[in-house]
This record gives C-alpha cells, sequence and structure tokens, in this order.
C-alpha cells in the first residue's frame, strides 16, 4: 500500500462502449489526472482494448481487472502480459480472479480443481515463466495442475528495460484472500465490501500471511471499488442510487459473498436474494436493499460528498480506489480534486 491513494477507473464500463472507443475513453481518464485504468471481462477480452489504450496514453497504468485465470493457463497469461507489459513501457498491471465454476467448466468449458489451490498454482506457474524470462532461470515448475519445463530462445520474449508486472489477485473469502497474500503482489477487493469488512476481515486475514512472506500491508497494493451512487441532477443521483442496491442485490444473492452480509447480521437475505435470481426476478433485488444497507455498501451524495466518504473510509488501508469513468467530467474532476486534497 503507498502513502498517496491512487485513483483507477474503468476503460471499458460493461458493454456501454464499443472496442473502438476504449483508446478514447483512456486519453479521457490520463487528461482527467487519473492514476491508472483497467479493463473488464463481461462481453469481450480484456487484453486487447489495453493494447488500444497504451497507444493512445504516456503515464496511465494499464491492468486487467479482472481477467478470469482458468479460461487460460498461466503461458498464455504470461504471454499476454509480457505483450502488453512491452508495448506500454512497463505500465501493465495483471489483475486475475477465478470467476465461479459454473462458468468455468460451462462457458468455457475449462477444469476446475478449486478456486483457491488452483489460483495459488497458477499464479505461482505465471512468476516461475517470468522467473525465466526476466532473470534468466530454467524453467521447471512442476505443480499438481500446471507443468512447464520448455522454453527455447526463439520462444523467450526480451524483456531489456523492464521490470516485470506486479500481479494483482480478486478475492473475497478467506481462503482466497489468503492466497492472494501469499503469492500475489496485490489484491482486487470485490466491490461486495463494506468499510467493516475490510478492516475486520480482509486485513487481519492477509497481514499475518504478508508477514511470514517478510512484506507488510505497506508493500502490498490493495484497489477497493467501492461502490458510488452520485450524480450532477436529482434525477441522475436517483437513478444512481438504484443501480446501487441492484448491484448490491445481484452481488448478495452469491453464496460465496454471504459472509459479508452476515458480518452486518443480514445473512438471512442472501437466500431471499438467491431465490429472486433463480426465479428470474432480477427486477425485484434492488427493493430487498434497505438505504441503510445502501449506505453501508456505497458512498452515497453528491460528487464532493461521496469523495469524501470513500477516502474517510479507506485512506490508510488501500493503495487505490475506483471511480465510475462514465460519470461527466465535471464529477470526476470534483471527486479527484477531494481524493487528492
Amino acid at each position: 500500500m503507498s502513502t498517496a491513494l491512487k485513483v483507477e477507473s474503468s476503460i471499458t464500463p460493461g458493454d456501454s462502449i464499443g472496442t473502438k472507443a476504449v483508446a478514447e475513453q483512456a486519453e479521457k481518464l490520463e487528461a482527467l489526472g487519473f492514476d491508472r485504468a483497467y479493463t473488464l471481462e463481461t462481453g469481450r477480452d480484456p487484453f486487447l482494448p489495453l493494447m488500444l489504450a497504451a497507444d493512445r496514453t504516456k503515464r496511465l497504468e494499464l491492468g486487467t481487472g479482472i481477467a478470469v485465470a482458468f479460461a487460460r493457463n498461466p503461458m498464455n497469461i504470461a504471454i499476454a502480459a509480457q505483450d502488453l507489459n512491452s508495448y506500454s513501457g512497463g505500465r501493465f498491471r495483471l489483475g486475475l480472479g477465478s470467476q465461479i465454476k459454473p462458468h468455468i467448466t460451462r462457458r468455457f468449458n475449462m477444469p476446475w480443481y478449486g478456486a483457491a489451490r488452483q489460483m495459488r498454482e497458477f499464479i505461482e506457474a505465471v512468476h516461475a515463466i517470468w522467473d525465466c524470462w526476466y532473470d534468466g532461470k530454467p524453467l521447471d515448475f512442476k505443480g499438481e495442475y500446471y507443468q512447464y519445463s520448455l522454453m527455447t530462445p526463439e520462444f523467450t520474449p526480451t524483456t531489456e528495460g523492464l521490470t516485470r508486472p506486479p500481479i494483482l489477485q480478486a478475492a473475497v473469502g478467506s481462503l482466497m484472500l489468503s492466497t492472494a497474500a501469499e503469492v500475489a503482489d496485490g489484491l482486487l477487493v470485490h466491490p461486495f465490501c463494506t468499510e467493516r469488512y475490510l478492516k475486520e476481515v480482509i486485513v487481519p486475514t492477509i497481514e499475518p500471511v504478508l508477514a511470514a512472506r517478510g512484506r507488510s500491508l505497506a508493500d502490498f497494493q490493495v484497489q477497493y471499488p467501492m461502490l458510488i451512487a452520485t450524480g450532477d441532477t436529482e434525477a441522475e443521483f436517483e437513478a444512481a442510487k438504484a443501480n446501487a442496491c441492484y448491484r448490491i442485490g445481484f452481488y448478495g444473492s452469491t453464496p460465496a459473498y454471504k459472509p459479508v452480509l452476515d458480518l452486518h447480521g443480514w445473512g438471512d437475505l442472501q437466500p431471499v436474494l438467491r431465490a429472486l435470481t433463480k426465479q428470474n426476478k432480477w427486477d425485484q433485488l434492488a427493493a430487498q436493499i434497505s438505504d441503510e444497507m445502501l449506505e453501508t455498501f456505497a458512498a452515497v451524495g453528491e460528487p464532493a460528498e461521496s469523495a469524501r466518504i470513500v477516502k474517510e473510509r479507506v485512506a490508510g488501508t488501500v493503495d487505490s480506489v475506483v471511480l465510475d469513468s462514465t460519470s461527466s467530467s465535471e464529477t470526476l474532476r470534483t471527486q479527484l480534486a477531494v481524493l487528492r486534497a
């Protein structure tokens, strides 16, 4: 965690912009003064848009937030990350997530060995490949799920003048949090998180694991994309609150995220939300979220106030926070000014 709070945003907010517009979005964020930008893996590949962004920016750090690890293999990931790191002049950050088993096995038709165990070995394998490329070590990785032992000069990329990209891992539960602290360079906190869960569960879980590695929270990057509900007009503000409520309901329907609700005494709501999704009653999720829940999960207020809430809740705990790139430039400038003050 650095002492200065960095500010990030997505250059692929959902599917609201086409791939060709990604470069313009990255240029906009750099001009506004953002520190970092990332891609989402929803309806598009997370790597290709970053090449477009790298071509049109000079200082903006760029990363995947996240790329689905188990939809690929460590060598695929290592190669794509190296291409982007080289083309951007060392500005790339690799963000990885596991997704959930049905997506891996049924959408991607790839093997699932167990999220935490597989992710640990996956990241270790990427490190081993980069040890070969960056440090000249022989490639000899023998894991339970992944094995790599062949790397000839023809297939070894040039890394001269570059440092290897940091690897940030997405996590919510204790096993995945510990895995991130054990093998990654940073943590991508899920948006379905609260200040209490961050400070009472996440930090106490990762700190002892980091200490065992001879590291501390101070040199471990933590990104927190806190939900924000704001707007330039009353209509925009109300729409933003409704959207935040929907997202809380959507995330809360996932059994793996129930511990966040349990911490606040809202665990009984999880099966209710789950049942609504099973019945395809997606439009009823937002109505289940109380004002107390909304204000606990999200920074709610006019632009300056929303940024003040974000800063107050996380300063000194995380490395970076996320602003919504679909907000107006005026709103983003206001929020950036508060976060940088």
